[in-house]
């Protein structure tokens, strides 16, 4: 046993770090989930404590997870990787809290950002490395990030991927990327929501309900879908459930949407109610330009959910979302991302087909649930603490 082990008769004692709000987060919320049926839970992010946390240590709200002085943005420009780790405002503000909590049995980090505050706690004890998205181009597309952080996130996997004692990503093609690129196996746990007991809901003939739930930002290409209702016919309705982001466009997609009665913005929904909303639709549509490795296999929240909700899928071409859709007959892949492409896609479309859709998104809705992956989480997370059981 480690020096970090709990004592006999305790409960392991786990610390899981996340530069994120992680009472928003929905990944590292079902995380969370699993890891507190292994032992008590410290959590590291931003907001406030999140449910099933034992104990909470908050990021400061203003305080960022990367470097914001003139000296940590040239260190990050000359590639002084060595000197920038554990020296961001958010970083430095947690970690003594971090350590002093400990020992840890088990720690695990949130993406790569993560790695430097979650190896300085865990001293000799695992360390569990869930990388959500593809690390070194997260936000490739917006150019001073593929300039200054892009370089970083690739020094922080390099370094301490291979010291990790699992790896774990989101999607098969992130898997074989890590582990070609860094060597260590990875595994896959997908952004699955819990089983939902829905059914699919009877269609009008005279009206398909076409939906899409995410965050109003101008690389989701929603101006795209509206555009594309607005050239339809009159069988097609629109609805969008937006979260406001920084930086984002919503009363530009307000303005836009308020131009066609068919199309209709939401307030957001919370993520576990989210498939009982859109189960009232027929189709789940996302038309996503894709611009990077991590977007090119990306697998998101929103496929799952559509399928828990049993509606059909329309989207534009990934490797990862185009093999489920068609092994499970889940809808359509759109031949690209524009709203020509969506209008194509959609103009000959019958209720016939868009119920065929539904009907297969509730035969695939076990197996596209949490189940799967929640198994292999407690697997994963027991073999680690070295459980008995």
């Amino acid at each position: 046993m480690s020096p970090a082990a709990s004592a006999p008769g305790d409960r392991p004692q786990i610390l899981c770090v996340s530069f994120s709000p992680i009472h928003a987060d929905s990944r590292v919320l079902r995380q969370l989930e699993v890891l507190r049926q292994h032992g008590d839970v410290t959590t590291v992010g931003y907001g406030p404590p999140p449910e099933g946390a034992t104990k909470h240590i908050e990021v400061p709200k203003n305080a960022s997870s990367l470097p914001q002085t003139l000296l940590g943005v040239a260190r990050l420009a000359l590639h002084l990787h060595e000197s920038v780790e554990l020296s961001a405002p958010g970083e430095k503000a947690v970690l003594r809290q971090a350590l002093d909590s400990g020992p840890y049995d088990l720690v695990v980090a949130n993406d790569a950002r993560a790695l430097p505050l979650a190896f300085a706690a865990s001293r000799d004890t695992p360390v569990l490395a869930d990388m959500h998205e593809w690390a070194a181009q997260e936000t490739a597309t917006i150019w001073v990030w593929r300039w200054l952080v892009g370089p970083y996130m690739e020094h922080l996997c390099r370094k301490y991927l291979p010291r990790a004692a699992a790896v774990t990503t989101v999607s098969a093609g992130l898997a074989t990327l890590y582990r070609e690129h860094y060597g260590p196996e990875t595994g896959v746990v997908r952004s699955t929501p819990i089983f939902q007991d829905l059914t699919p809901q009877p269609i009008d003939p005279a009206t398909i309900r076409l939906v899409h739930s995410g965050i109003a930002d101008d690389r989701r290409n929603l101006p795209a879908l509206i555009e594309a209702v607005n050239r339809l016919d009159g069988r097609f309705t629109l609805d969008l459930y937006l979260v406001e982001v920084p930086g984002g466009h919503l009363a530009a997609l307000r303005a836009q949407a308020d131009a066609n009665p068919l199309v209709t913005v939401h307030a957001p929904v919370l993520p576990a109610s989210l498939p009982r909303v859109l189960n009232q639709y027929d189709l789940g549509v996302f038309l996503f330009p894709i611009k990077t490795l991590s977007q090119l296999h990306h697998l998101p929240n929103k496929f799952f959910d559509f399928v828990q909700a049993r509606i059909g899928l329309v989207f534009a071409p990934a490797p990862e979302t185009d093999a489920y859709i068609r092994e499970h007959g889940l809808g359509i892949i759109t031949p690209g991302t524009s709203a020509d492409a969506l209008v194509s896609a959609l103009q000959d479309l019958t209720a016939e087909d868009v119920s065929g859709f539904k009907a297969a998104a509730d035969r695939a809705a076990r197996s596209l649930s949490s189940e799967t992956d929640v198994a292999y989480q407690h697997e994963l997370i027991g073999a680690l603490l070295g459980d008995d059981q």
